[in-house]
Parts: C-alpha cells; sequence; structure tokens
C-alpha cells in the first residue's frame, strides 16, 4: 500500500471515534495492552509527561515539547486530533512522522492490528510508542485523547501527569457532572508520581485529591489558602500533587497584538515573588493564562529531573508555534479582513471564545460555524453572540451535524445567518462580506478549524 491508501486503510476498516462516534469506544485498556507486548512495550523505552483535561491539553502539550526541544532533548509529541494531516498527530522535534513510516508500521504489523480489531486510536498510539523507540527520543510529550482511565495512552509511567481543567464534554463517554469525568480524567494519576492539576474546580478538586491519597499520596498541597507555612509544609514532605493556579500567577503586561502576549509570572512563597520577567507567549487567546500556569508550574516540577533553565523556557514558550507547528489557538488566518479560527468546540471553550470576541475590537461580527453530532449543540448556541450574522456549513466528516438541522437549530436560539455546502465556501463568503474593521471567526469544531488553517 502507499500512504494514501494506508491511512484509507486506518480511517475506514477499523472503527475510528472521530468517524463514527460511540461504536468506536472501548471500555478497556486490554486491546492497547496486547498490541504493545506484541511490540516488545516501546513505551517503556523514553520517558515521558502525561497530559489529560478537557480544554487546554493540546496548547499545553506543544508548550512542553517546545521547551523540551530547546532544552536539547530529542522530545517525541503524541497529540489528537490532527487538523490537515493525520501526521500532525506523531512528531519528533516538529517533525512530523515520515510517510513511508506509517506505511511500514502497519504493512509490518496489520496482521496484528486485523486480529485484535484495534481502533483507529489504539493503532496510532502503538505507531507513536513504536516510532519513539526507533528514534531513540529522550522524552516524550503525551496527550490523551478522550478521558483518562481508559484511554489507550494509559499505559505509560511517566515523570509528571497533568490535568489542565475539567468540563462537561464527551458526557456519553465520561459522565454527566465534572466530578464524574474528574474521576476519568484522575485515571492517569499514579503512585508516587506527582500530578499538576491546572484549575482548582469546585466540582473536581475533591476528586483529584482523593484519587491521589488512594494511589499513596501522603500530604495534599493546600487549595483553599495558600499560605507560607502550607506551602512549606508541602514542600518539605515532597506533596506529589499541586494546583497550578494556586501557586504560579501569570500577569499580562501588553495590550491584545496579533504576535505574542507579554507574561511576568509569579511565585507564591506566602507573597507572590517574581519567577519569570517578560515572557513571550504567541498563543494569544486570554484562556492561554490559564493554560500558562499550568504549564509553568509543571516546568518547575520538571526542572528537578531534567537539565531546563530559564532560557529553555522563555525560549521555548516562545517558540511553541514554529517548534511544534500547533494550529487553532485563536490563530490569525488572514489580516485585511482579520480573521481569526479557534478551536473551542464546547461549553466551556465556547466561553472562554466568547470572552475573546468581547475583548477584540470589531465592528461586525462574521462568524462560521459547524459542529459535530455528539455535543450539546443547544448549550453550546445558547452562548453566541445573538448581533453576530452566521454562515451555517458542515465540516466534511461523517460526525459532522447537518447543516439544514444546525441552522434550525440556531435560529430557535436567535442566531440569524446563511447556509452554506461546505466550510471553505463559508468562509469565502465572510471574507467577501466583510467590511473594513469587521472580524471573520471560524469555530465551533476543529474539524471546522481544520478546513481553513
Amino acid at each position: 500500500m502507499n500512504y494514501k491508501e494506508t491511512l484509507d486503510w486506518m480511517f475506514n476498516k477499523l472503527p475510528m471515534y472521530q468517524r463514527i462516534g460511540a461504536a468506536a469506544y472501548k471500555a478497556d485498556l486490554d486491546s492497547t495492552v496486547e498490541i504493545l507486548n506484541y511490540l516488545d512495550n516501546p513505551q517503556h523505552c523514553f520517558k515521558s509527561v502525561h497530559i489529560a483535561g478537557t480544554n487546554g491539553k493540546g496548547s499545553t502539550s506543544h508548550s512542553l515539547a517546545s521547551v523540551f526541544q530547546e532544552a536539547g532533548y530529542k522530545t517525541g509529541l503524541y497529540t489528537s486530533p490532527h487538523l490537515r494531516d493525520f501526521r500532525e498527530r506523531i512528531r519528533i522535534n516538529g517533525e512530523m512522522i515520515p510517510e513511508n513510516e506509517v506505511v511500514t508500521f502497519i504493512e509490518n504489523h496489520k496482521h496484528k492490528l486485523e486480529e485484535l480489531e484495534l481502533s483507529f486510536f489504539e493503532m496510532t498510539v502503538a505507531m507513536a510508542f513504536d516510532y519513539f523507540r526507533k528514534e531513540k527520543i529522550d522524552v516524550a510529550i503525551i496527550e490523551v485523547g478522550m478521558g483518562g482511565r481508559l484511554d489507550s495512552t494509559n499505559v505509560i509511567n511517566p515523570e509528571l501527569s497533568v490535568i489542565t481543567n475539567i468540563s462537561l464534554d464527551h458526557v456519553k463517554f465520561l459522565g454527566e457532572n465534572e466530578a464524574q469525568i474528574a474521576t476519568e480524567k484522575a485515571g492517569i494519576i499514579k503512585r508516587d508520581t506527582a500530578v499538576v492539576i491546572g484549575e482548582t474546580q469546585e466540582g473536581s478538586r475533591d476528586v483529584f485529591i482523593k484519587t491521589a491519597q488512594e494511589k499513596g499520596v501522603k500530604i495534599v498541597l493546600p487549595v483553599d489558602v495558600v499560605c507560607a507555612k502550607d506551602m512549606k509544609a508541602a514542600q518539605e514532605k515532597e506533596s506529589p500533587i499541586y494546583f497550578a493556579d494556586q501557586i504560579f500567577d501569570c500577569r499580562k503586561k501588553n495590550n491584545n497584538t496579533l504576535e505574542y502576549n507579554v507574561f511576568d509570572i509569579y511565585k507564591s512563597n506566602g507573597e507572590y515573588e517574581l519567577y519569570l520577567k517578560d515572557l513571550r507567549f504567541p498563543l494569544l487567546g486570554n484562556y492561554q493564562k490559564k493554560n500558562l500556569a499550568t504549564i509553568i508550574c509543571a516546568l518547575d516540577l520538571l526542572r528537578d529531573k531534567f537539565d531546563i533553565t530559564e532560557s529553555h523556557i522563555l525560549e521555548g514558550l516562545s517558540k511553541v508555534v514554529s517548534n511544534t507547528g500547533l494550529m487553532g489557538r485563536w490563530q490569525v488566518i488572514n489580516k485585511k479582513p482579520l480573521a481569526i479560527a479557534d478551536t473551542g468546540h464546547n461549553v466551556a471553550g465556547i466561553n472562554e471564545v466568547n470572552r475573546q470576541l468581547a475583548e477584540t475590537e470589531y465592528k461586525k461580527l462574521h462568524f462560521v460555524l459547524s459542529v459535530v453530532n455528539d455535543k450539546d449543540i443547544d448549550g453550546i448556541l445558547q452562548l453566541l453572540p445573538k448581533e453576530a450574522e452566521y454562515y451555517f456549513c458542515k465540516a466534511d466528516i461523517p460526525r459532522g451535524l447537518s447543516v439544514d438541522i444546525l441552522a434550525d437549530k440556531a435560529k430557535a436560539a436567535g442566531l440569524s445567518g446563511e447556509k452554506y455546502n461546505s466550510v471553505r465556501e463559508a468562509y469565502s463568503s465572510a471574507l467577501a462580506n466583510a467590511a473594513e474593521g469587521d472580524l471573520v471567526f471560524v469555530g465551533g469544531s476543529n474539524f471546522t478549524v481544520a478546513e481553513v488553517v
């Protein structure tokens, strides 16, 4: 098989969550364990960092990878989903896995993949780990696909676990409230392995603390009040759980630009003390402030195990886009008229998009919108700005919600606009209709953004 034929086989012959939804979900790790045993467990041949969360895990993963690259480590990066090219999921020092490596892996192991009836995601995880071992990487940043406890990536023994935040998403699989979803995400917490929690959230905090305690945690970093005495006690006992937003404060110094934001980072030691100065961060969305605290907290802990300097952190974070190829995070895709794409695709993500839009200057908002059919569509539509002109469309995937259904639901939510045959057609029409000073926004789904970036 050539590369295209190989991808067709991977996408179409075997179950795939991105294609058919719930039918691809497996409630155990047995198949993953079996394929990795067959491959002689490549995941044990390199150090790793494991990252879960509802939103923010992609930005966090890429940022950590970029810093490790700047520190001179041969760095693997495994993420999902991809936007344009399958190979975006598997990178080493920012370079995508070569097409021939994808073909060779499938050809060499096709009989076993078929025998085990592996899902698309299970195959991809196995491919990534096998490729990382072959290339003798130093460290891998591994992003959870969905959930945590039963995610195929949850077979590694990482140096650090990171959980970015919790919100309602994938409720058919993970649970109907934050506590249930947090329980699934907490499944990546390993005994005697430090874990960074990005946000202190009422619905999930106790779940994380309980899970950590059950897995051998002797003391939990206080989260209600950060004070010198409590912090010192936790540090002396090497507390393995850290709530990033209780430790680090990221203070933006500049007004919004189309290139980067500048932050001073403060660390709590009873009182907040300057930790990093003039950090340039090219991920522009204001929600990145939350992610940045998580990233800095993780790096602060990883510096005990890796040779990472302040300079590596500053350089790595300033180059996260160029070093890793990250796309779709409040990304400027056109300047005249200004067009921005963002992958926020659930209620929490759309709330962040709304906050960013509220701080963005424009005369009229042209909103290109498509969603997938397993999200809280009514909840998302109720949040969207009523004054915008909408360009309804369907992303080119089977899970995409019919444009007719989307338009009808949007009308019921008080949103008005026209229907288009494709994302590209909708985007082109929005650009054509936008006057000077207007803003074109493309979002609603990773798959929507994928067709314009």
